[in-house]
């Protein structure tokens, strides 16, 4: 217990531990922490969905699903949602077949670890997200995390490597969410189909809010597995993996992390299904609300000569020191914006940022007001 009492007073120290905030409530780009109203410029829910009560109440009135799944899907836990949900997300990403995970971590963790055992590899973005890491981890194989989208390094590692191992995948997000940069999805194709591997990709952040089409950055049938979650654009809650069917059969036997937890609730599958059936142009709309405010925001940063390695909705403004990024991002708070700041582990050390996160809710004008303060720091 003195162990853990000592690391705490470490993290306090060094301006990283971390405490969840006292939310009251949430609603069109505003939230309510300890009783005081700030506009949100943290949220992943970019297209405003899951705060709008008009939706809701228009879903409940039409729906009828059960609150709880109980079990299990491959015991008692699956329902005809599951079912309409997975074959929305194949049609909508041309895949023949999807399996629906609790979460975005869960998917990613089973995946990986199911699909790469001994004598296996797994070639990974660096900066790709904690759940495809612990993936890697639990995975009885190898993996090698080439430099954030360095492609001449990874195709080395896999001039290197590759023929060393029976099967190999290539794993990278396409928006990558502490950056707000893109993957390169043509180049990592390529490599894939040079050195005989397997492509994944977690569309987590693009899924219904960046690309030509909902489904992401990635359109391409040459990506043989994508991974995303319902819990940030689609303004739900869940995750899916969508690839071919003997893949999805596979995952459906060996993905621990599906076939070991009780399934999410049937009535939050329905609303998700719904939502990309019945409200597709409703989402269609509120995604190109958000087109027009990238673009806007960054113009802004572009007049005022200010450096991002993002082109997308999500805009890191790199601080640095922990205690700088603190110390700005209450000073947005007090000013009314709530933008927590962003710091190791979650980034790399001498990385701490604030991390904007644009929705269809945001004001450009509040925009540029937060610039002002961080520039102003």
């Amino acid at each position: 217990m003195q162990r853990i009492i000592e690391e705490l007073e470490i993290l306090k120290e060094k301006e990283q531990l971390r405490e969840i905030p006292n939310i009251g409530a949430k609603y069109d780009g505003i939230i309510v922490i300890d009783g005081k109203k700030y506009k949100n410029f943290a949220s992943n829910d970019y297209l405003g969905i899951s705060t709008k009560l008009s939706l809701r109440d228009e879903f409940l009135k039409q729906n009828n699903s059960l609150l709880s799944s109980a079990s299990a899907r491959l015991l008692t836990g699956s329902s005809v949602e599951y079912k309409n949900l997975e074959n929305t997300i194949s049609k909508l990403f041309n895949k023949e077949k999807t399996l629906i995970f609790n979460t975005g971590y869960q998917a990613n963790l089973g995946v990986i670890s199911a699909l790469t055992g001994k004598g296996d590899v797994v070639f990974s973005d660096k900066l790709n997200h904690a759940s495809i890491i612990d993936g890697m981890r639990l995975s009885d194989g190898e993996f090698f995390r080439y430099p954030h989208l360095d492609y001449l390094t990874l195709e080395n590692l896999l001039k290197k490597k590759r023929n060393s191992y029976k099967r190999a995948l290539i794993v990278s997000e396409s928006v990558f969410s502490m950056d707000g940069d893109v993957a390169d999805i043509d180049k990592l194709i390529e490599l894939k189909n040079k050195y005989n591997c397997m492509l994944m990709i977690d569309e987590a952040h693009a899924f219904c809010s960046i690309g030509k089409s909902l489904s992401g950055v990635t359109n391409n049938a040459d990506v043989d597995i994508i991974t995303a979650t319902f819990g940030k654009a689609v303004g739900s809650f869940g995750a899916f993996c969508t690839a071919n069917k003997e893949i999805i059969e596979y995952l459906i036997n060996k993905a621990r992390s599906f076939i070991f937890s009780t399934s999410i609730p049937p009535i939050n599958i329905a609303w998700s299904d719904w939502l990309l059936n019945e409200k597709i142009n409703y989402i269609k709309e509120q995604k190109q609300k958000l087109q027009n405010i990238i673009k806007s925001a960054h113009e802004i940063l572009n007049n005022r000569n200010i450096q991002t390695p993002s082109s997308t909705h999500i805009i890191p403004i790199i601080t640095g020191s922990n205690d700088n990024t603190v110390r700005i991002s209450e000073k947005l708070r007090a000013e009314g914006f709530y933008i927590p700041a962003i710091r190791p582990p979650t980034v790399k050390n001498g990385s701490a940022r604030l991390r904007i996160s644009l929705t269809s809710d945001s004001d450009i004008n509040d925009f540029e007001k937060i610039i002002d303060i961080c520039v102003d720091k």
